[in-house]
């Protein structure tokens, strides 16, 4: 098993930042990767990035491409979302996603709203 927790969620004025923080632990050798998703309030969970475990590479969604970036240290189990200039459509509770072998884990959600 994995188990995630998060961290870093909150209220930020609209072009502000925030960073949010997944750190695993259990068989982590089993992640395949990590990585972020999303849902607002009467919607559906949405993609929001994610990175591979071992191979560097990344994803985004068009939607945040040039705001967010994701980030894993390896070396402390955890990965980063950086997340710039955001709007009030980015207001919704995140969740961490790891994907591993034999099983999709996902964090308990952290609230990010954008509001003035």
């Amino acid at each position: 098993q994995v188990q995630l927790v998060e961290s870093g969620g909150g209220l930020v004025q609209p072009g502000g930042s925030l960073r949010l923080s997944c750190t695993a632990s259990g068989n982590i050798f089993r992640i395949v990767n990590m990585g972020w998703y999303r849902q607002a309030p009467g919607k559906q969970r949405e993609f929001v990035a994610d990175g591979g475990w071992t191979d560097g590479s990344t994803d985004y969604a068009d939607s945040v491409k040039g705001r967010f970036t994701i980030s894993i240290d390896n070396a402390k189990n955890t990965v980063y979302l950086q997340m710039n200039s955001l709007k009030p459509e980015d207001t919704a509770v995140y969740y961490c996603s790891c994907p591993t072998y034999d099983y999709h884990y996902w964090g308990q959600g952290t609230q990010v709203t954008v509001s003035s």
